[in-house]
C-alpha cells in the first residue's frame, strides 16, 4: 500500500509539467495575478512543513545537530544547482544556439528525480510525512513547472515540443521514487538525512526564489494579501499536521 501511495504521489507530481495547457488561455494580467499569489502561498506551506513538521519528525530519530548539518548541505546542494542553471544562458549578442532550453531539462530532470527520492523518503516515515512532503513538492512544482515550460518555448521549442519535453523531465520523479522506495526499504537508517535534505530543498526554495519575488511587488495592497495567504500557507501545514492528517 505504501508503494501505491509513493508511485501514484509522484506520478500526480509529474503530470503536473502538462499544466502549461491550461495557462496558455489565460489572459496576460490573470495569469500573473494568479502566479503571485500561488507563490505566496508556496512559501508559506514550503517554511510551515520545514519547521513544523520535518524538524519534529526528524529529530526524533537523529540529533540535533545531525539535522541542522544535513538541513545546511541540502540547502547548499540546491544552491550549487540553481547556480549551474544559471550558467546555462548564452551571453553572446547573436547567439544562434540558446542552451537555455536542453539544460533548463538536464537541471530540472535531477530536481526531479531528488523529488521522487523525496517522496519516498516521506512515504517510508509516515504517511503523514508523505501526504506533506508531496503536498509540498506538489506547491512549489505548479509555479516551477509553468517557468519551465516558458523557458522552453523562449529557448526555441515549439509549444507542444516544450509540453512534451517538460512532462518527459517531470517522469524523473516516478523513477526516483521507486529506487527510492525499493534502496530506502532496506536502509531506513538513511530517511532522517533524506528528510532533512528535503528540509534545507524547501528551505532553499522559499527563502531564495520564492521570497525575493514576492519583494518585488511595490503594490501595498497586493503585498498585504500576498502576506495573508503566506500565513495561511503556515496555518494549513499546522493544521494538517496536528488535526487532520493521522498516521
Amino acid at each position: 500500500m505504501i508503494f501505491l501511495y509513493t508511485l501514484f504521489s509522484s506520478i500526480f507530481v509529474s503530470l503536473l509539467s502538462l499544466i502549461g495547457i491550461f495557462f496558455l488561455f489565460f489572459k496576460t494580467n490573470l495569469f500573473e495575478k494568479i502566479i503571485y499569489y500561488l507563490v505566496a502561498f508556496a512559501g508559506g506551506v514550503l517554511f510551515g512543513i520545514v519547521f513544523f513538521h520535518i524538524l519534529k519528525e526528524t529529530i526524533e530519530h537523529f540529533p540535533p545537530y545531525l539535522f541542522s548539518l544535513f538541513l545546511t548541505i541540502g540547502f547548499l546542494i540546491f544552491f550549487i544547482l540553481e547556480r549551474i542553471i544559471r550558467w546555462r544562458h548564452c551571453h553572446l549578442p547573436k547567439c544562434e544556439i540558446h542552451p537555455i532550453g536542453p539544460l533548463n531539462l538536464l537541471g530540472d530532470s535531477l530536481h526531479n528525480f531528488i523529488d521522487g527520492l523525496i517522496i519516498a523518503a516521506g512515504y517510508l516515515t509516515s504517511l503523514k510525512t508523505g501526504l506533506l512532503i508531496t503536498l509540498g513538492t506538489i506547491v512549489h512544482e505548479i509555479p516551477q513547472e509553468i517557468g519551465d515550460f516558458a523557458i522552453l518555448v523562449y529557448g526555441g521549442y515549439t509549444k507542444r515540443k516544450a509540453l512534451f519535453y517538460n512532462f518527459l523531465s517531470a517522469t524523473a520523479a516516478v523513477l526516483g521514487a521507486i529506487i527510492g522506495f525499493l534502496f530506502l526499504e532496506k536502509f531506513q537508517s538513511l530517511l532522517p538525512f533524506l528528510l532533512s535534505l528535503a528540509g534545507g530543498n524547501f528551505l532553499y526554495i522559499a527563502s531564495s526564489d520564492i521570497i525575493p519575488e514576492l519583494h518585488r511587488e511595490i503594490d501595498l495592497r497586493k503585498s498585504i494579501y500576498s502576506f495573508i495567504i503566506f500565513i495561511l500557507g503556515i496555518f494549513l501545514i499546522i493544521l494538517l499536521t496536528n488535526f487532520f492528517i493521522h498516521e
